[in-house]
């Protein structure tokens, strides 16, 4: 079940000639991969491009309908192996995945790509979040661009910009017959906008077409010496026939007046930050009419040396506006003005930062200090000085403690920890990897489990320098998504062949959740589309794994606390894997709360449980906290004037999972907790009784209050 469904909107993406579409820069694309007479379509989910796939899942009908092929891959590699396709068939063909780390993922097959070079244009779509938005290593998809020759648009973040960007990016691809990148940063996924459409085109050459018509050319395939004939190509042909398409075609922008002293080159993608800064400085306004001449770099790779040249003339000054480091735009643009013995100053990072996210008070502040140094009378001179008379802000980084992620209210994943740390303190601690995924948390307070990862699926191959028969066996964690992902061929199938010792534990919530929640081969649910329902256990017994165990029930503690306790002790040689089986709760709560939600509505009897803690019995300690750290776990004062120290406390979030039960009883806590069922349109019979309890226990209220012994002031 993704995290979010599309099939309403869906419905626009059939909107053809003189109609206007509205949305997100997500739909944008697909709209524009619809008209531009796309032939296949594949990709893996992952932020910030995660509802791009998940757009395709539900259009999947529409694209049928036009003869456009779609495939949700098993990874990155597999997505961009696709591409193959558009080597010798012209057809258009484009994937999709997260930016760098996809890229790392995909990297083998997209070097090749690159290498052969295509036949039909070859769109990858890659989601950029550098930055703060960014759940990963702080890297950038261009040097990679750079290293194999893939052309890389990043276009102005707007709707119509995007839609323009898919037909430039597959008719430069055609042109140069090379495959082109197209990087979305993570706000322009999701951008709202407006476009006019043109109608839908069904691909000239379909897949099915080009399987009754083979094709083979044996100059395309990557071997000696045709790979190093690919190399003299992709230099003596397909870099100037980009430059030529880019400067005939105008894929970059000027904005501003001609001449003037100062100008700023910027990435596509720091447009709306860049204008923005300069409205707010008072020289531009809100239809983007500036003052101060822009060079909007749509497409950052390949640079085209006679435009910027051209653009520099008769200035003083240049301001590069490149986010992220290393600054490859910038030493390009240094060497275009060192070679043509140009005496304009170029300035970037030593006015920005060379790292971290451009957001928009740096990118006021950076281009307000190149203003004042290069321009300073193009400045209001209410700005011209800085204003160092202003209270500054506190630094609240040396009292607010960081705020790292954390699991979600009833996440099933959480007593698989808690049990892990019960383990650790009765055989000691031992040395444990992480993954990429939700359980990556685990690594974090209150059970500090794990501390590397080295990528999607390799949470076991990271341990296996440890992994040659030491005291304590090496336990690895491991999500179903990444197991599906990568895990099973890089990391399973590594333990078997060299006979392992360790222990493996397939955290398996039901889908590969850290992306949006989309199905997985071994998730529950029946997918129209996909062929799910394959277990996990099976999977590794036909690998080779002999000691297996499956738990369905993650919640159960003292269950999955025995059979860590088993795995770490027995004698039995070989990998150990434990599947821990438990369907994520934020799925859960988004299929089940509009049932419950409507069955209410309908006058229905629902039974909702919550879990409490009972202060009276409570002692404080709060060692349940550090077994469970559920977000609506908490901390409460009694009021009573004899109890300094706050007792537990569980607050309306609770969705009744039962974990800090389960947990109090195996780590041997206090019976504080409680569970109460609330229910909703009662019968009658539980109305009456419902009174007649209450009037009993008011009864009981204030007898217990009339012998008390109180003293008045």
């Amino acid at each position: 079940m993704a995290e979010r469904s599309f099939k309403a909107e869906v419905e626009h993406l059939r909107k053809g000639d003189g109609d206007t579409f509205t949305g997100e820069g997500i739909l944008a694309l697909t709209k524009a991969l619809l008209e531009n007479g796309v032939g296949y379509v594949g990709g893996y989910q992952g932020a910030p491009i995660s509802h791009l796939m998940d757009v395709l899942a539900d259009a999947e009908d529409l694209m049928s309908e036009l003869g456009i092929r779609f495939e949700a891959n098993a990874n990155e590699a597999a997505a961009a192996a696709m591409l193959a396709a558009s080597v010798h068939y012209p057809i258009r063909g484009a994937v999709t995945f997260k930016g760098s780390v996809g890229v790392n993922v995909a990297s083998d097959a997209l070097a090749n790509l690159a290498s052969s070079g295509v036949t039909g244009g070859a769109l990858v779509i890659v989601g950029e979040d550098y930055g703060e938005g960014s759940s990963i290593m702080q890297e950038r998809s261009h040097a990679f661009a750079m290293k194999s020759q893939f052309w890389l648009l990043d276009p102005r973040p707007n709707l119509p910009a995007i839609v323009k960007a898919v037909g430039d990016g597959f008719e430069l691809s055609e042109a140069t017959n090379t495959p082109v990148m197209l990087m979305v940063r993570i706000r322009s996924c999701h951008v709202t906008g407006s476009f006019p459409t043109r109608t839908n085109r069904r691909p000239a050459l379909t897949v099915r077409d080009a399987l009754s018509n083979p094709r083979s050319d044996f100059a395309r395939v990557v071997l000696p010496p045709m790979s190093y004939l690919h190399e003299q190509d992709k230099v003596k042909h397909r870099w100037p026939a980009a430059e030529r398409f880019i400067r005939d075609r105008g894929l970059n922008e000027r904005f501003g007046p001609d001449k003037a002293p100062i100008g700023i080159v910027v990435q596509g993608g720091m447009y709306n930050g860049v204008i923005r800064a300069l409205q707010r400085l008072g020289l531009a306004d809100l239809y983007g009419e500036t003052q101060v001449p822009l060079y909007v770099l749509n497409v950052t790779y390949p640079l085209v040396s006679s435009e910027f040249l051209e653009f520099c003339e008769g200035k003083d000054q240049v301001m590069v506006v490149e986010e992220g480091q290393p600054e490859f735009i910038e030493q390009q643009l240094t060497t275009f003005l060192y070679r043509a013995g140009s005496t304009v100053k170029l300035r970037g990072k030593d006015i920005l930062p060379m790292a971290g996210e451009y957001t928009g008070q740096v990118m006021l502040d950076s281009i307000a200090a190149f203003l004042r140094q290069a321009a300073p009378d193009m400045l209001p001179a209410t700005v011209r000085a800085p204003n160092d008379d202003k209270p500054k802000a506190p630094d609240l980084t040396k009292v607010v403690p960081i705020r790292p992620p954390g699991f979600c209210t009833g996440c099933p994943e959480r007593p698989i920890f808690a049990a892990l740390k019960l383990v650790q303190k009765d055989l000691g601690k031992h040395q444990i990897t992480g993954d990429i995924g939700c359980h990556l948390f685990g690594s974090l307070p209150p059970f500090e489990v794990g501390g590397a990862t080295m990528g999607y699926g390799l949470g076991p191959a990271a341990n296996a320098a440890f992994d040659g028969g030491g005291e304590r066996r090496p336990i690895s964690i491991i999500g179903d998504g990444g197991f599906w992902h990568n895990g099973l061929s890089s990391s399973i199938t590594n333990m078997v062949f060299n006979k392992s010792d360790g222990l493996v534990v397939v955290v398996d919530n039901y889908y590969s959740a850290a992306t949006g929640g989309q199905d997985v081969m071994s998730s529950r649910a029946t997918n129209a589309s996909k062929d799910t329902q394959h277990p996990i256990s099976q999977a590794v017994k036909g690998v080779g794994v002999k000691w297996v165990r499956q738990i369905d029930r993650t919640y159960d503690v003292p269950k999955l606390r025995d059979t860590l306790h088993e795995a770490l002790t027995t004698k039995e040689p070989g990998p150990k894997i434990i599947v821990a089986s438990s369907e994520c709760m934020l799925n859960r709560q988004r299929r089940e709360k509009p049932l419950r939600a409507q069955a209410i509505k309908a006058g229905r009897r629902v039974e909702a449980p919550r879990f409490g803690v009972d202060e009276a019995v409570c002692t404080g300690d709060h060692a349940c906290m550090r077994l469970s750290g559920c977000p609506s776990l908490g901390l409460k004062h009694t009021g009573d004037p004899l109890r300094d120290d706050p007792v537990a406390h569980i607050d309306q979030t609770c969705v009744g999972c039962g974990n800090c039960g389960e947990v109090a009883d195996a780590a041997v806590l206090c019976p504080s907790f409680y569970r109460a069922d609330v229910v909703h349109n009662p019968g009658k019979f539980e109305i009456w009784w419902a009174g007649v309890t209450a009037r009993f226990t008011g009864w009981l209220a204030r007898r217990r209050a009339a012998k008390r012994l109180e003293f008045a002031a």
